[in-house]
């Protein structure tokens, strides 16, 4: 229940529900959880989304109360049951904020069953499972066991999957899904690759500059910078034509903008007037591309930019303005970003950029974009249907030099903080997709990232074993109600 100001809500817990132990979950482990997971020693993700959540107290035994700050975002009353809810007596005498080697108590469908770290983790169905009769749950959990393997190399993955010692894989290696799977058992149907259609809210993927460095602190430098990347010339050489160009921070869904704003997004946008970009107003974004002119087209036109901004070519053929050389370092993690990015690194090189990229391993870089340390990384920003709170973590002054934020960019502009605020305060669906929008646009026109790509398709590679339901969701093939099918498994050649 709501009260009317929007400033109490009270949750009833399920009579039913219960840990892996046996013990029943409680609204003192709903209060427990909150506080640890808000705590300072915890992660910022969670006080920052739940910034205005003044108070989380068990005020019966399955009985929650929850405080809020005040009752005007919308949303709040939503997201507030989105935390996990973790078990009060196993994790009060254990140190939460280190990482340990002991499977934590749960409470779902399935529970650890034994791993090896770095190396697999295998999952077992609970079969005295609370939930398992809930409608939400029906249809779900098919598997006795999901083993799960890791590899260092995914090139090693493809091969395992080939051999038959895994089942499936989502393939996020566009060359990979075009070259690597021309087997005899493709032919026969034994291996399949199938693509699930969706309508999922893509977001953003986009080479992100760090505001933070003085070279990316000037707008121009970062839309000049944003031509010499030819999506165009990846997509078709290095990626099969599997991928469609970003040009929202909400593709594949209603709340991208396009065309020009419309009135209602005007409302929105006319009061910041001058604290915006004024292409918002006159201009429909759409990222440099090599379609229609050449590349050297789009060069020539970075070129011209940074001339009219007074980065001028030192006798080393680098710019430089002021004292500051444009130079730059692309950090990346993932091997297969090393012949997207090189192609970009030459670009850069050619309109006077020192530009390099380095690949790190994954615990250094962990490290490093949690100090902000870095010029420019691939940085996604994963979005949902209904975009609120999270937007804050993203985009907000608050959390730009937060340790470990989502907002690797160091953006810190009241405008957009404005719009914001105004998107977690819709009171319709309708409101909340204007809002959406204008943020949109204000975004793209501030050159946070060169966009990259999405996919409106999840990439499935698997072993003829499975019984798949007939319709697949709006948010794409979901494996967890899929199972295995007795007369498939025998007749399967592997």
């Amino acid at each position: 229940s709501l009260s009317e100001d929007r400033k109490t809500m009270i949750f009833q817990l399920h009579p039913h529900a219960k840990w892996h132990d046996g013990k029943a979950i409680t609204a003192a482990d709903v209060e427990f959880s909150f506080n640890l997971l808000t705590a300072e020693t915890s992660t910022p993700l969670w006080r920052q989304y739940y910034h205005e959540v003044t108070s989380v107290k068990a005020t019966g035994l399955l009985e929650v109360t929850v405080q809020f700050a005040n009752g005007d975002n919308a949303e709040l009353p939503i997201i507030i049951g989105q935390f996990p809810i973790l078990p009060k007596h196993w994790w009060e005498t254990r140190d939460a904020s280190k990482t340990f080697l002991e499977a934590p108590l749960g409470s779902g469908a399935y529970r650890i069953k034994d791993f090896e770290a770095g190396r697999h983790i295998t999952y077992e169905r609970v079969e005295s499972y609370w939930g398992k009769d809930h409608p939400l749950e029906v249809g779900t959990a098919n598997f006795n066991e999901i083993r799960y393997d890791y590899y260092k190399d995914a090139n090693v993955i493809v091969e395992a999957l080939k051999s038959g010692a895994i089942d499936l894989r989502v393939e996020n290696v566009s060359k990979n899904w075009a070259t690597a799977y021309e087997i005899p058992a493709r032919t026969r149907g034994d291996l399949i690759l199938k693509r699930f259609t969706h309508r999922r809210t893509q977001g953003m993927q986009g080479f992100a500059y760090n505001f933070r460095r003085p070279q990316f602190q000037e707008v121009k430098v970062r839309e000049a910078l944003a031509y010499a990347f030819d999506f165009e010339w990846s997509n078709k050489t290095l990626f099969y034509g599997q991928y469609q160009r970003s040009n929202s921070y909400f593709s594949n869904s209603e709340l991208a903008s396009s065309g020009l704003p419309s009135a209602a997004e005007l409302a929105i946008l006319n009061p910041l007037r001058g604290q915006i970009p004024a292409e918002v107003f006159t201009q429909t974004y759409a990222a440099p591309s090599t379609k229609e002119q050449s590349l050297r087209d789009n060069l020539r036109a970075a070129n011209a930019i940074l001339d009219a901004a007074g980065w001028q070519f030192g006798s080393d053929r680098i710019r430089t303005k002021n004292g500051v050389r444009l130079e730059m370092e692309i950090l990346i993690v993932q091997p297969s970003f090393l012949r997207i990015v090189s192609p970009f690194v030459r670009n850069l090189k050619r309109i006077g950029v020192d530009a390099s990229v380095r690949q790190i391993d994954v615990p250094s870089y962990i490290e490093r974009l949690s100090k902000f340390d870095f010029d420019m990384i691939v940085a996604s920003y994963r979005q949902s249907d209904s975009p609120g709170n999270e937007q804050v973590s993203f985009f907000g002054s608050s959390s730009a030099n937060v340790p470990h934020s989502r907002n690797v960019a160091g953006l810190a502009n009241p405008a957009i903080d404005s719009i914001i605020n105004q998107l977690i305060n819709t009171t319709s669906r309708e409101k909340l997709v204007t809002a959406t929008r204008a943020l949109d646009r204000v975004l793209l026109w501030n050159y946070i990232v060169i966009p990259q790509w999405y996919a409106d398709y999840d990439r499935y590679v698997y072993w003829n074993r499975f019984g798949i339901p007939k319709q697949t969701p709006k948010s794409g093939a979901a494996f967890i109600t899929w199972w295995i099918d007795p007369q498939k498994d025998r007749a399967l050649d592997r």
